[in-house]
């Protein structure tokens, strides 16, 4: 898979579950999943999405608190802005059969002192994670979101800083991965210090979205 380089040696996290082979029958105990439940605040709501033929990947942190409730992901500001930056509508977004949404953990984790996201639960990508993205032999784009995306993905290949990953956005488009800021409003300053991210990556992500839907079925 476009991108991908982290390699998990143990699929099972010590509760003795082992994801299963099928896509259908992954999701579905993925969103059945309670491993975390002792360590959140809220009952476990797995949100992601999967389709074996879909062309564009997402690999982004958790879900938001709008996303948890909704049960979609980036149902919030910072999917409007992703979808911006993806160029591309909700319908393209939400078509799982295009684009398949796989988070580093697939429940919300509750929010920090400062109202910022916690981060995500590790449980997850070490349960889960490697099992699903198996699963996705279509994939030709891959949109890495933000630090803890950056760190499973790329791993050592990362640079020293986010703002330098994303910089080195070069480095990785010829491989179909783009590495990203988060999309959230948090990032607004960023966005507004680093005025390249606008002028040069954004239209090659655009390009490199259409090109991957282009070969949709």
């Amino acid at each position: 898979m476009a991108g991908e380089t982290h390699q998990v040696d143990d699929m099972q996290d010590g509760s003795g579950m082992a994801p299963s082979s099928s896509l259908e029958t992954l999701l579905a105990e993925v969103r059945a999943c309670t491993l975390c439940a002792g360590e959140m605040r809220r009952p476990p709501r797995p949100v992601l999405q999967a389709s074996a033929s879909a062309r564009i990947l997402v690999a982004g942190q958790a879900p938001g608190n709008l996303a948890a409730l909704s049960g979609l992901p980036f149902t919030d500001p910072s999917g409007d802005r992703l979808r911006d930056w993806m160029g591309i509508g909700k319908a393209v977004f939400y078509d799982a059969a295009r684009v398949a949404v796989v988070p580093m953990g697939f429940c919300f984790p509750g929010n920090d002192e400062a109202g910022g996201d916690l981060p995500p639960m590790k449980r997850c990508a070490a349960t889960w994670r490697e099992a699903v993205l198996s699963q996705l032999p279509e994939i030709r784009l891959t949109l890495l979101v933000g630090n803890h995306a950056h760190a499973w993905h790329l791993a050592k290949r990362r640079a020293r800083t986010l703002t330098d990953t994303v910089r080195a956005w070069r480095d990785y488009a010829g491989e179909g991965t783009f590495a990203l800021p988060h999309p959230s409003w948090r990032n607004s300053g960023w966005l507004k210090r680093n005025p390249w991210f606008e002028a040069e990556t954004l239209p090659a992500l655009r390009s490199a979205v259409s090109q991957a839907l282009a070969s949709s079925p």
